[in-house]
């Protein structure tokens, strides 16, 4: 009989927390729709690593994007009208963010200006964006997930390319989270949060994608949500419900779990450091961000093609 082998188990450090002046207790519309109406003082997501070394995050209810520097001080970069989740480096001053509540927008870190990038699709608004990584060509892929779930399996996929034509390559998905390219970029893993589990998206050379797969399923009360790959393909799982980040081989086993302290809600996370060999980790339920070291380093990731800039 074969046995699997057990995942080592490791805790993250903290970084930093947010420091409590920025932090706000009121009510939003976002906690309203998104956790049972209860306030809440901030909620992190979408790490992204810059040029210099510092990170960038968002607090997706009061529409604020900070940068952290090396030595954990958080600076208020832009604020405004906005549910801001996923982001990524679109250029040295540039991020791309989607926003839940506008659609795709641009930042200029020099600026802290935040303007409409791809807001609706054929006059359409789209149902909520939440996370998106570039290719190497400069292709955007993008979760469009909204309120989607078992009850209603309806999320989408889409990519955009750097001419400005936008294709819907799966229009099916019970909450599409994050999304992650293989080291070779024929794959693209998608997290399914209340599906619980992350798909296998093959990416044909005519630009379709077929067959599409379960590669790995979680369990618990809210399942994967930010996604990253490191140089061995292996996929890192940001699973909020559990507190946990899997560390996946190419078999989907675990071969690695990183558990958050008690009552953490792991969110999303980005490699870092001057070998990109640090993940950063937000975590919402603190107004926190974990970190802890791979043995092996993370994806350099893609930025846009020069005509999108």
């Amino acid at each position: 009989m074969f046995l699997l082998q057990a995942p080592q188990v490791r805790e993250p450090e903290l970084f930093t927390r947010m420091p409590d002046a920025y932090r706000r207790r009121v009510r939003s519309s976002w906690a309203d729709a998104n956790r049972g109406g209860n306030p809440v003082d901030s909620f992190l997501e979408g790490p992204v690593v810059g040029d210099n070394g510092e990170l960038f995050v968002t607090d997706i209810p009061y529409g604020r994007i900070f940068r952290i520097s090396a030595h954990g001080e958080w600076t208020l970069v832009a604020e405004y009208d906005g549910e801001p989740n996923g982001m990524k480096l679109a250029g040295p001053d540039t991020l791309l963010i989607t926003d839940y509540k506008n659609g795709l927008m641009r930042l200029d870190l020099r600026t802290g200006r935040v303007a409409p990038f791809l807001d609706r699709r054929n006059s359409e608004r789209f149902k909520g964006v939440n996370d998106l990584v570039f290719d190497s060509r400069g292709n955007l892929y993008f979760t469009d997930q909204g309120q989607t779930g078992l009850q209603d399996p309806t999320g989408r996929l889409y990519r955009l390319s750097p001419s400005g034509r936008l294709d819907l390559l799966l229009s099916n998905v019970p909450s599409p989270n994050g999304v992650a390219l293989s080291p070779d970029e024929k794959l693209l893993y998608l997290a399914v949060t209340r599906g619980n589990q992350v798909w296998r998206v093959p990416l044909q050379a005519d630009g379709s994608v077929s067959k599409v797969s379960a590669f790995f399923t979680s369990y618990g009360p809210s399942g994967p949500d930010g996604l990253a790959v490191d140089e061995q393909g292996r996929v890192l799982v940001a699973n909020p419900g559990l507190g946990y980040v899997w560390v996946l081989n190419a078999r989907a086993e675990p071969v690695q779990v990183i558990r958050g302290p008690a009552g953490a809600s792991l969110t999303n996370l980005a490699f870092g450091g001057s070998d990109r060999r640090t993940v950063f980790c937000t975590d919402s339920t603190h107004g926190a961000v974990l970190r802890f070291e791979m043995d092996v380093p993370g994806l350099p990731l893609a930025r846009a093609a020069s005509s999108k800039t």
